[in-house]
């Protein structure tokens, strides 16, 4: 999970803005694993202790790869937000061998894992820890994040989204796969408990599981509507949440191809 200290996450990146619009692709193949320059194997208890904390974590993050517009041979550019220990870019950047990565975390020890993982990619990934005032300097094509924004305040989360959609090419895809939270207090009680039994069933060692119970107590999770309705805000269009799973969902948004310019 990628750590975040602020609201302003205007990226420091150099690559030149595509103009084209993002190709429909056909579903993911079973070939990734067995292409070439694959990531390295990396001492994974980071990844794995989170994992059992995801129950559905197969099916989550095959959500957010499903989402995105591409062929397998297209060439485009993406940013990960709170990228972490990259495990997201590295399943995304098996499935897409074109694809280009800019990883962002305010965690450098994050970072030393993903850059760990993903150098078998060399130029395809580019590693972002810094904030720099003003608008981005380039676009991406889509940008992703998974387990990070819940921990932004709401304002945070409205900012973030705003950002995001500056960072867009005309047409391109934001995919957020993202803890949140319940409609109704007794709502978000009960789709708690019913996680807390699944993990257990994982054989999670109970002081892992109350760990995460109390850092969960800080967190700030939005519903699926409220998040939903700030991307509309913003402009995204084809809004949608298309996966959720209890206290997990992954939501998108696509920016229109004649977006107006937004301050």
């Amino acid at each position: 999970m990628g750590a975040w200290c602020g609201t302003d996450l205007t990226i420091v990146a150099t690559r030149p803005q595509k103009k084209q619009a993002p190709k429909l692709r056909k579903p993911p193949s079973a070939k990734a694993e067995s292409r070439q320059a694959a990531p390295t194997p990396v001492d994974d208890s980071y990844d794995r202790a989170r994992l059992k904390l995801i129950p559905c974590s197969g099916d989550f993050y095959r959500s957010v790869i499903e989402m995105l517009p591409f062929a397998e041979d297209d060439r485009f550019e993406l940013l990960d937000l709170g990228a972490g220990s990259g495990l997201l870019s590295a399943m995304i950047a098996n499935e897409f061998p074109k694809a280009h990565l800019t990883l962002f975390d305010l965690t450098p020890e994050m970072l030393m894992i993903a850059r760990q993982r993903l150098k078998p990619l060399g130029k395809r990934v580019r590693f972002v820890t810094a904030l720099a005032e003003g608008g981005p300097s380039t676009t991406y094509d889509a940008v992703v994040s998974s387990l990070a924004i819940y921990h932004l305040p709401d304002s945070g989360k409205r900012h973030l989204f705003a950002d995001i959609f500056k960072y867009l090419t005309p047409g391109g895809m934001f995919i957020n796969a993202d803890q949140v939270a319940g409609e109704t207090q007794a709502l978000n009680q009960r789709i708690r408990q019913i996680w807390m039994k699944h993990v257990r069933d994982s054989k999670i060692a109970e002081r892992d599981l109350q760990a995460a119970v109390e850092r969960m107590d800080r967190d700030l999770p939005a519903t699926v509507g409220q998040q939903l309705a700030w991307m509309r805000e913003t402009g995204f269009i084809e809004v949608t949440c298309t996966y959720r799973n209890l206290i997990f969902a992954v939501l998108s948004g696509k920016k229109p191809l004649s977006a107006p310019a937004r301050a």
